[in-house]
């Protein structure tokens, strides 16, 4: 069955020019043109991706994208923006983004980005299903997480970088094992700073003090490593 990927853009030529690069790859594709009637999309056509512009009418990307999180909604949202400052983009991926790319982009750009998700939603390496550590309990398959019995708000990406470091456990994950892992091996276009970034937002919500973290350790110059 094919891929359903919804774009929430209100430019007519950059949602028609995303529409057909998408199709002509197969996927079912849906266009909506501000965020109110693409929150009204999701909830009705529950799509596989969401590819969602951040200067939108009505609800503009970064609503959007918060209202969708807090619903439990987890499909994983590209976000768009004109904005080339870090921290536009950091706060798109705190509010729950997977992934971001910046205007102008090529169509091709974008399309590895979709495909780089879809490898990573689909796969099950070694097939962890569950872990628990430090009063956290992870569940991969259902998305879901809980920290002494609370509610943890963790995006796909997370999950699976999560997983990546657990399975991996005690071994330094350098930077590029992340980028080549998540976002495959032909990446040309995401950086170091967003696996900082990701790995930040992670802290944030397992750690007891993020600033001093006891289970996703900073090895100086080289990466990251998971510890019970």
């Amino acid at each position: 069955m094919a891929k359903k990927i919804l774009i929430v853009e209100d430019d007519p030529g950059i949602s028609l020019g995303l529409k057909d690069e998408f199709e002509s790859e197969g996927y079912d594709v849906w266009t909506v043109d501000n965020g109110e009637k693409g929150l009204e999309a999701v909830r009705n056509q529950k799509p596989d991706l969401i590819v969602l512009d951040i200067m939108l009418p009505v609800l503009d990307g970064y609503e959007v994208c918060k209202r969708l999180r807090m619903e439990g909604n987890r499909t994983p949202i590209i976000m768009l923006t004109v904005k080339d400052k870090e921290i536009d983009k950091v706060l798109g991926l705190e509010l729950g983004a997977d992934d971001y790319v910046t205007k102008p982009f090529s169509l091709r750009e974008l399309l590895a980005r979709a495909k780089a998700i879809f490898r990573r939603t689909e796969a099950q390496p070694n097939d962890l299903s569950t872990y628990s550590f430090g009063g956290i309990e992870l569940d991969f398959k259902k998305y879901e997480a809980t920290k002494k019995g609370g509610n943890l708000e963790l995006t796909p990406l997370e999950y699976h970088l999560l997983k990546l470091l657990i399975q991996r456990k005690g071994e330094v994950l350098t930077r590029d094992d992340f980028l080549d892992s998540v976002w495959g091996e032909d990446n040309l276009s995401v950086s170091d700073r967003t696996v900082d970034s990701h790995i930040a937002n992670i802290r944030k919500k397992l750690e007891d003090d993020p600033s001093d973290p006891q289970h996703i350790i900073s090895v100086r110059g080289v990466g990251y490593k998971f510890v019970d």
